[in-house]
């Protein structure tokens, strides 16, 4: 039985590589945009996503990943760097009183080659949200078995 844990987090700005904002990106198209096709054809489908990640600081918590949902090994996404590792888990977003199924993105850190996270700060894959900026407030609810959230020693 899934056991889901809260916490509270801020939108942060990111990279804006996933999205394909970033002026210095090689991926104008967005990097999701560009790994959706690869995942999809291992069996995750992504299309009910916004094509970027919205940065949610948890501090001070940081994270450790269990036992993810999916996890995708040696993805050949892109011309620039080497296959990646990923692993994906659901969970939810609430903001301003709506909830919305999202996912946890984890591309893991040994198989990145640059736009490394802080470890206090989730990636997460959610439907587009018109109103949410940066600073404000958001709940999400991560499956406890899977996501393992830490306080500083």
């Amino acid at each position: 039985m899934t056991e889901w844990v809260q916490v509270k987090g801020i939108i942060r700005p990111g990279h804006q590589v996933a999205s394909g904002q970033s002026p210095q990106s090689p991926y104008p198209q967005g990097t999701i945009a560009l790994q959706t096709p690869f995942f999809q054809s291992l069996g995750l489908d992504l299309t009910a996503f916004f094509a970027g990640t919205l940065n949610v600081e948890i501090s001070p918590y940081s994270y450790q990943m269990l036992a993810p949902e999916y996890t995708f090994l040696a993805v050949d996404w892109s011309a620039y760097h080497p296959p990646e590792n990923f692993s994906f888990s659901p969970c939810y977003l609430n903001y301003q009183g709506d909830r919305y199924r999202s996912l946890v993105y984890y591309p893991h850190p040994e198989t990145k080659r640059s736009h490394f996270q802080n470890p206090n700060l989730l990636e997460i894959l959610s439907p587009f949200i018109t109103d949410l900026t940066y600073g404000q407030e958001v709940t999400l609810e991560l499956n406890s078995q899977v996501i393992c959230l830490q306080l500083p020693t």
